[in-house]
């Protein structure tokens, strides 16, 4: 999807969220912050926002967006219960594991 789709129904910040997120590939993650620089945002906080609204899932896969600490950080606006476990079979499905809350293979990480 071309970033002028995304921005008919986001905003220009949310829709260049959304296209550098499409770059991520399965199987791999990206922290709040990595993401934000390869848009120019300093504001991990300000991405969270952006992917909390995100209408294009699956074809942007927040669920590919971690904490830099490596744990797996919020989904869906939610930082524990339903929608966490969500996020973690998911990223499970896709060969991306966590264990005690954090990533496994940290080689899996954009940051």
């Amino acid at each position: 999807m071309p970033i002028s789709h995304f921005q008919s129904v986001s905003s220009p910040f949310a829709a260049q969220v959304y296209t550098a997120l499409r770059k991520v590939p399965a199987g791999r993650v990206i922290t709040y912050a990595a993401l934000g620089r390869r848009i120019g945002c300093r504001s991990p906080r300000a991405i969270g926002q952006a992917l909390r609204a995100n209408p294009f899932a699956p074809q942007v896969p927040c669920h590919r967006v971690i904490a830099s600490d490596l744990t797996p950080g919020g989904f869906q606006g939610k930082t524990a219960g339903p929608a966490l476990a969500r996020k973690l079979r998911l990223l499970a499905s896709e060969g991306t594991h966590f264990e005690n809350n954090r990533l496994t293979d940290p080689r899996r990480a954009i940051r």
